[in-house]
């Protein structure tokens, strides 16, 4: 039976009263007629309101909360608002430490509160400023401590001139940017040194042939491939100084673009292994079982691979293959590896290898044409990608350098199924077990 609506309802009611009409108009009496259209009517009009519907009045918009100020019995106290700053301070009244968070009792001691300011920070620089002998003007002004806490450590004094002869004392740990100063200052004297060398070297020769001191042609000819060694050596410090900067120009852009790995590597092994001159067999490139590809910057990836393979080419053994594998390692990352065989590296250098001009045995470096550049330009480079660098290496063994970059699906429909063993220039063979 469907539900009974108003609309039902009220046909209902005008049904009833026609048939009551109908009724008297065929001769029925009349008072029974009016009577019945009466009852149907009042009927209708009862079961219309009883099966209604209720009509809900539309909701109201709850009213967006009011944000009221905090009372005062809600407010942070002093106490919370000075613990809540990292930096060491202090709240001076007089020349009376009144209070010091915890980053300060930390540095001068937990004796400083009640003593006398100048016993707590013991500088004769700042002993009037703290007093506040020096003048608002000049309190406002920051000024550097070192030797604070830490013999070396230096500190930027910040105080703030507050109501009640009280002062607020704020100490700047400047640590930071003193280490990014002194590391600029050294790369300028380190580049500038390194450049210095080769240049000095050529100078000589040039002096040399001018005067026709070398008037021999074998004599002139071994003049002119060392000056020719230390022009090329100069080419390649520059050609690094400014891959680095333009890296770190780029360092926060991530690259996008779409990098199959495997025949990118292979390029960049065949191309090291002219350059250097040694056979393409030394190179033995594992990849993994179908392409992998990355989001990177071609250029940068190139070099990379370069850089590390270079490297183990030049310091591991040459009776050794250099083992360079790529392969997954999760949904979103993969692994590029290069593996040598050689000296290895003592535990202590591990931790500076990155660091631009650092070299393990100088003399050797210089020797074989490093600039001291190449894994600081590598480590910038996995930095620019968002990837991780890691360095292993055992004295007498050798070094393996893992980078793990992200991938990028794959949309080719090439793919092979297994994994390959493969030397640049060579056909892949396959083997039977993963890599």
């Amino acid at each position: 039976m469907g539900q009974i609506t108003p609309l039902r309802a009220i046909v209902a009611l005008l049904t009833t009263f026609g048939l009551g009409f109908v009724a008297y108009s065929l001769g029925a009496p009349p008072i029974p007629a009016i009577l019945a259209a009466l009852g149907g009517l009042l009927g209708g009009i009862a079961l219309t309101f009883a099966v209604s519907p209720e009509v809900e009045a539309p909701e109201e918009p709850e009213p967006e909360p009011v944000e009221r100020p905090l009372d005062e019995a809600h407010l942070p106290t002093l106490e919370q608002l000075m613990n809540a700053i990292d930096d060491p301070n202090l709240l001076i009244v007089g020349r009376r430490v009144e209070r010091a968070n915890p980053a300060a009792q930390a540095l001068l001691g937990t004796h400083i509160v009640g003593e006398d300011v100048r016993l707590a920070i013991r500088h004769p620089a700042a002993a009037d400023r703290l007093t506040g002998e020096a003048g608002a003007s000049e309190s406002r002004v920051a000024m550097e401590l070192v030797g604070i806490g830490e013999r070396e450590r230096p500190w930027e004094l910040i105080i703030h001139e507050l109501k009640g002869n009280a002062r607020f004392v704020r100490l700047a740990d400047r640590s930071s940017a003193h280490a990014a100063e002194k590391m600029r200052a050294d790369f300028v004297a380190n580049a500038s040194h390194e450049l210095r060398t080769p240049l000095a070297s050529l100078l000589g020769y040039i002096e040399t042939l001018q005067d026709g001191a070398a008037k021999e042609k074998k004599t002139r000819n071994r003049f002119l491939k060392i000056m020719h060694g230390e022009a090329s050596r100069m080419q390649r410090l520059i050609g690094d100084l400014m891959s680095l900067s333009r890296i770190e120009a780029e360092k926060y852009r991530a690259p996008a673009d779409e990098i199959e790995l495997g025949p990118l590597i292979t390029e960049a092994c065949l191309a090291i292994c002219a350059d250097q001159g040694v056979e393409q067999d030394r190179i033995d490139i594992r990849a993994a079982k179908e392409p992998v590809t990355i989001a990177g910057d071609r250029v940068q990836i190139t070099q990379l691979v370069s850089n590390l393979v270079g490297n183990a080419l030049k310091y591991g053994d040459r009776e050794s293959p250099i083992i360079v594998r790529y392969v997954p390692i999760s949904d979103d990352m993969m692994r590029l590896s290069v593996e040598d065989r050689g000296e290895g590296i003592a535990p202590e250098h591990l931790p500076r290898l990155t660091e631009r001009f650092y070299r393990v045995d100088p003399g050797r470096s210089r020797s074989l044409g490093g600039t001291g550049l190449g894994l600081a330009i590598v480590k910038h480079i996995v930095e620019r990608h968002r990837g991780r660098l890691n360095i292993e290496s055992e004295l007498g063994k050798g070094t393996k350098v893992s980078v793990d970059l992200p991938k990028k699906p794959l949309t080719m429909s090439s793919a092979r199924n297994e994994f390959v063993t493969q030397s640049p220039g060579e056909s892949a063979t396959r083997i039977s077990e993963a890599i």
